[in-house]
């Protein structure tokens, strides 16, 4: 029913108060509308109506979705105008409507559906694995939604060869990694997972193989055609200009500092870290570079048989190490399943963690991570890789991912005090709070001052201060991914293969400085609370308030922290 025919109701009956459009009808109808142009987000957060459903990437598709979004800016403006809302729901109308001019101006201003390839070979495998992985029904069940998924992977990659004309090489060169890798994903990983699921039923195991077989079969055109057709023609450009970086900063973080000084930030930030460095690599052997000290940590590295059960070895102690001493409170003693990367999901990061949603009541696991060196790589290449995890840096990782990191923010998820908040997350919260949580742990005591897991903090702190540099350079300064590859051998101490893998992320993630951005957004909060509260703060307790409120922008986190104080969020 339409808004204005509700009022006509309203007004012949007489016998309602509420406002015609209340603001709780439009966070439904918004998350509605979302799920229903994204599936596979309803199915990651827990919302299962939509699993046989997968996305539709034609421009069709994209523009109908452009008139919903406007359509809902006009109508929660229209809310805002009329009503006074509550203090609850008018910071979740800011989140909205944030969102609503984030996606707006990525698929309006930038439109990376027209550039981006990685997006449509990326999407359907971890669509399916969302259905595969979790056991929110039986597995009969949720067999027949992954054959129905998969019948709409082939006009997804008949929508990438419509709307994809003149992406940047880096853009396409994943692409290819991620569409080849899949293939086997598809061939291999589902359909020895479709047998026993179907435990013997031969027809829904037919039914499955047809749909399986037509998926796997576009992939491998997909990889044939970005090869052969897309890849010599993509001589596009990855920068999207100073603007364009600002208004995607404002409208995904609610950070609206200038370039120029968010740059000077960036840059004092590294240069602290790097002298922390060079003086933290004296200490372990004050006769080498600083370069030579960190390769004797990653001689220290896993076999590529013992990556994964290396890095179970970590959890036990860093999880024992944050009840020992008081660093958060931890609502669940379940642990996360560590597993290698999905194929689908190798787009240049080393490490991730794969949480349920909010609304999820029945297939609560997580998944930690770990990308593996692909198979078709050179020694040299896999050797620089598996260097990466060596063992002292491995623990800054699992701090990162699991302990008091993403995972712990996964457990508070049920916490979040409104719907808003339990869907929605931004970077530069999620990602900022895992950073804080490898530089605060250490100084709380972990690693008992041990300089060589001081140096491989420090290591990742340097990546993300260099991640901060290239976004910005590569986007609004005209910097290459060699001349980024370069930041991140030079001032972040990566060997060539990473650094080349963390430039080329920049491409195509232009605000990846989120990471640094947040951990220093949420030091100052926290000193800002201290100098507040005087001695009656406690670091628990600010952890357990900070993470309850959501992986919301951080200024709104400030605001509940810290009310009335008019302070810089940096």
């Amino acid at each position: 029913m339409r808004p204005t025919a509700l009022l006509c109701i309203v007004l012949l009956t007489g016998c309602s108060t509420q406002p015609v459009d209340s603001f709780s009808g439009f966070v439904d109808d918004y998350f509605k509308a979302a799920f229903a142009a994204s599936p596979s987000f309803a199915t990651a957060t827990g919302i299962h109506d939509y699993d046989g459903q997968i996305e539709d990437l034609s421009a069709a598709a994209v523009q109908k979705r452009i008139a919903v979004l406007e359509a809902q800016q006009s109508r929660l403006d229209t809310i805002l105008k009329n009503q006074k809302l509550n203090a609850e729901d008018a910071m979740d109308a800011e989140i909205l409507k944030s969102q609503i001019l984030a996606e707006l101006h990525e698929t309006k201003v930038l439109e990376t559906w027209r550039k981006n390839p990685m997006n449509y070979v990326g999407g359907p495998g971890g669509s399916i694995d969302l259905l595969m992985k979790r056991s929110f029904a039986p597995a009969k069940d949720r067999l027949k939604l992954v054959t129905s998924r998969l019948r709409g992977v082939p006009p997804m990659i008949t929508a990438l060869q419509a709307n994809v004309q003149n992406p940047p090489r880096e853009f396409t060169d994943l692409a290819i990694r991620i569409a080849g890798g899949s293939v086997g994903f598809f061939r291999d990983t589902v359909a020895t997972w479709a047998k026993d699921a179907a435990a013997g039923d031969a027809a829904l195991l037919a039914e499955f193989k047809t749909a399986n077989d037509a998926a796997a079969k576009s992939f491998e055109d997909a990889t044939k055609w970005l090869k052969e057709d897309l890849l010599p023609r993509s001589k596009g450009s990855y920068a999207i200009g100073a603007e364009a970086f600002s208004k995607k900063l404002l409208y995904e973080e609610m950070v609206d500092i200038p370039l120029d000084k968010l740059l000077a930030i960036g840059e004092a930030n590294l240069a602290k870290d790097y002298a922390d460095f060079v003086a933290t690599a004296k200490l372990i052997a004050p006769n080498k570079k600083p370069a030579e000290v960190m390769t004797l940590l990653e001689a220290d590295h896993p076999t590529e048989a013992d990556l994964i059960p290396s890095s179970k070895r970590t959890i036990e102690s860093i999880r024992n190490f944050i009840i020992e001493k008081k660093i958060i409170s931890l609502p669940s003693d379940v642990l996360p399943h560590i597993e290698e990367t999905p194929p689908y999901a190798r787009n240049g990061g080393f490490a991730s963690m794969d949480t349920p949603g909010a609304y999820e009541t029945k297939a609560t696991e997580a998944f930690y991570y770990i990308t593996p060196p692909e198979k078709e790589w050179p020694a040299k290449q896999k050797l620089e890789h598996l260097k990466l995890f060596n063992r002292s840096v491995m623990d800054v990782i699992t701090i990162h991912e699991a302990y008091p990191g993403h995972y712990t923010q996964f457990l508070y998820a049920k916490q979040y005090p409104t719907k808003t908040r339990k869907i929605v997350g931004v970077a530069s919260n999620a990602e900022g709070w895992a950073h804080y949580a490898e530089q605060m742990m250490l100084e709380q005591g972990f690693g008992k001052d041990d300089p060589k897991i001081k140096l491989a903090q420090l290591h990742e702190a340097l990546l993300r201060d260099c991640r901060y540099l290239a976004g910005i350079k590569l986007h609004t300064q005209g910097m290459s991914v060699e001349d980024a590859t370069r930041i991140f051998e030079e001032r972040g101490m990566q060997l060539h293969a990473n650094a080349y893998e963390e430039a080329r992320r920049g491409s195509y993630n232009p605000t990846y400085l989120y990471y640094t951005l947040g951990k220093l957004m949420i030091y100052k909060l926290r000193g800002d609370l201290q100098q507040a509260q005087g001695a009656s703060f406690n670091l628990e307790s600010f952890h357990n308030q900070y993470v309850k409120q959501g992986a919301i922008p951080i200024p709104l986190v400030r605001r509940i922290l810290l009310p009335g104080n008019t302070a810089s969020s940096l």
